[in-house]
């Protein structure tokens, strides 16, 4: 039971994200651990998208993964995330319908860099996606 309070004050006295954690990212990485095989990870490359994390709870991910002969692959996904301590959750649907993906985030607000990982199949298997704040664009040159 005590440990239970604890664990609940911890979560309601995490920090919250600074501002400059809702903006868009690039993803620059994307590795694969896959512990049913006992390879080791799997840098998948040719990683390329956006993910943009909005204040309001919104999302939307653009990625791109390049596969093999075959080119690249596109993954588009809008929804809704919310984060909790260093957990991470996003809801959204797709063709087969309403979906979660569940897993933790690292962010770095000095480097402006973020690390997801999320949870694979089976248990203990993840995906891990590195990513950089994207550059502002350039402020519009003032009248006179």
């Amino acid at each position: 039971m005590l440990r239970c309070l604890l664990a609940g004050l911890f979560l309601l006295s995490a920090p919250a994200l600074p501002p400059a954690f809702y903006t868009t990212y690039t993803y620059t990485a994307y590795t694969v651990y896959d512990h049913t095989t006992g390879e080791p990870p799997t840098q998948v490359p040719g990683v390329g998208g956006t993910l943009a994390l909005r204040a309001d709870g919104t999302y939307d991910k653009r990625l791109s993964l390049l596969m093999g002969d075959s080119g690249p692959r596109y993954f588009a996904q809008h929804g809704r995330f919310t984060t909790k301590g260093d957990s991470i959750l996003f809801k959204f649907t797709d063709l087969k319908g309403p979906d979660v993906q569940r897993g933790t985030f690292r962010y770095e607000p000095a480097t402006q860099r973020l690390s997801i990982s999320i949870a694979g199949y089976p248990p203990g298997n993840k995906g891990v996606y590195e990513l950089v704040a994207a550059p502002a664009p350039p402020a519009a040159p003032k009248r006179r």
